[in-house]
């Protein structure tokens, strides 16, 4: 039976992934992943409130205004800013 040996190719010890370079883009990516992923996520009930009022248009319950529009996504939108903070979306 033939004994493995390092050679210049293996490291002796891998450093820790928190200070190695090649990890720390991953790290920054993967948590923006998941902020977005999480921002959409909590921003789903505010998505269906605007999708309700786009319906409710087109059925002809809702009177079809631009004013009126404009005041339900200010309201919505700062709804969303205050029940959410720093979690809401800007758009």
């Amino acid at each position: 039976m033939s004994k493995i040996t390092p050679s210049a190719d293996w490291p002796s010890a891998s450093p820790a992934p928190e200070s190695n370079p090649i990890f720390q883009p991953d790290l920054a990516r993967s948590v923006a992943e998941a902020t977005g992923i999480a921002m959409d996520v909590f921003g789903l009930p505010f998505d269906v409130a605007r999708a309700q009022y786009a319906r409710a248009v087109q059925a002809g319950l809702i009177e079809r205004s631009m004013l009126a529009s404009r005041d339900f996504s200010r309201v919505l939108s700062s709804m969303e800013k205050l029940t959410l903070g720093p979690w809401a979306r800007h758009v």
